[in-house]
């Protein structure tokens, strides 16, 4: 398998021509509804074998393939670097990395359940079922969640109830303060999850308190403790979602002490994404120096084994008037590369950054900037993953939809399983 970038003229009949497979196995791999194609579009080839094309190199093949050049001369048997248009290349399959990866899923329909678990069961450890709000006396909210449970479990993917301090207006630090600084709501918030993981057969739990103060770090940090100590005997998790870091500066960021959490928890999702957006002016979701310094600053606090890479499945629609954003909303990667289809617009990438862009005009004459994710930049995350020992890695979330995703971390990585 490689990732192929459609250049101008292309169409699916002639690049599955031109690399010996069918046009229905590139639609099935890459998601596709429509045999329209835009400049700049990724798409998994799936074949090992690769023909070599006109201006192509080693390098040039390696980097779509994600394999060294040293592997691709040594299993083709090329004694020099200069390649004949037309030779047929195999590519040998990559060395899977096991992990424990977890994936966010927000309970639906049965059937849309039942089809999402089916679809990520097998390249997922744990699914992160979303929420549970934290009240201020230390209860949980509700949840119709019994039916996902069941069907996940049948998948053999492990189950955590995932508790936020949302409220109806976003994540609330007041709130965690509230529960966290009060002796008896905490301990009655300890015994609750505890009790909605024994009754509703949930494998563990996952924190996700946001927008934490400074003047909360130790008492977060505390709570974490105190509840893997209630969970632990039993075999429980105990996980948790922050927020991405570079260093201890930003004082927004001051609440999450990396070390004393992951000497709290099993592990530790890193959410590595929104570097920008929909109160941000546009720009790259996930750039990938940024992530790489995030990664390099966990290092520093905690262990390799206990961090999940969080890694998203969305991009942003920002709504421009000049240099000013009058709105913007979330896109699955599968609706970003249809809007620019739909306005036939070429799709660029941020080599800097690792990650695609586009603009386009709406039918008012607005203008629109677009950054989201597609296969190189999530390769891309994947290599991080294993350059850096990871443990795996967390997707935001299976309602948005990105194909490709399920492929690339099957090729990268070798699921481990708890259930």
């Amino acid at each position: 398998m490689f990732i192929y970038v459609v250049k101008m003229g292309d169409s699916l009949f002639s690049i599955a021509t031109k690399f010996q497979v069918t046009m229905d196995s590139i639609r099935i791999t890459n998601g596709l509804k429509t045999d329209s194609l835009v400049p700049g579009q990724d798409l998994l080839i799936p074949t090992n074998m690769y023909t070599v094309q006109p201006g192509d190199s080693l390098y040039s093949i390696s980097q779509m393939s994600f394999i060294s050049v040293e592997t691709l001369r040594l299993i083709n048997g090329l004694h020099s670097d200069t390649l004949a248009v037309g030779t047929m290349l195999y590519l040998p399959p990559r060395t899977k990395y096991d992990a424990l990866n977890l994936s966010y899923i927000l309970p639906s329909t049965p059937t849309k359940n039942k089809n999402m678990i089916q679809s990520a069961a097998p390249i997922n450890t744990f699914f992160g079922v979303f929420e549970y709000h934290i009240l201020a006396d230390g209860s949980l909210s509700s949840l119709d969640d019994r039916q996902l449970i069941r069907v996940a479990r049948e998948n053999k993917v492990a189950p955590l109830a995932v508790i936020t301090n949302l409220t109806s207006t976003g994540f609330n630090a007041d709130l965690a303060n509230q529960v966290l600084s009060s002796p008896q709501a905490k301990a009655r918030l300890i015994k609750n999850i505890y009790n909605l993981i024994k009754n509703k057969n949930y494998a563990g739990v996952n924190i996700d308190f946001e927008m934490l103060l400074e003047g909360q770090r130790d008492l977060y940090t505390s709570f974490l403790h105190s509840l893997r100590e209630k969970l632990k005997p039993e075999g429980y998790y105990t996980s948790v979602a922050i927020p991405a870091k570079m260093n201890d500066k930003l004082p927004y960021l001051k609440a999450y002490d990396y070390g004393g959490i992951a000497a709290a928890v099993d592990l530790v999702v890193i959410m590595a994404y929104d570097f920008h957006e929909a109160t941000s002016l546009p720009g790259p979701i996930s750039p990938i120096k940024e992530v790489r310094q995030t990664i390099e600053y966990a290092l520093k606090h905690m262990k390799a084994s206990k961090i999940i890479l969080g890694v998203q499945r969305y991009g942003y629609d920002w709504k421009m008037h000049d240099n000013t954003v009058i709105d913007a909303h979330a896109v699955s990667v599968s609706m970003a590369i249809e809007t620019a289809m739909k306005h036939q617009v070429p799709i660029q990438y941020s080599k800097e950054d690792q990650q695609p862009f586009f603009q386009y005009r709406d039918d008012a004459g607005q203008k629109h900037i677009v950054w989201f994710e597609d296969s190189r930049a999530r390769a891309q995350k994947l290599k991080l993953v294993t350059d850096y020992h990871l443990k795996g890695i967390g997707e935001w979330q299976l309602g948005f939809k990105f194909a490709q995703s399920y492929l690339l971390v099957n090729e990268f990585l070798k699921t481990h399983k708890v259930l």
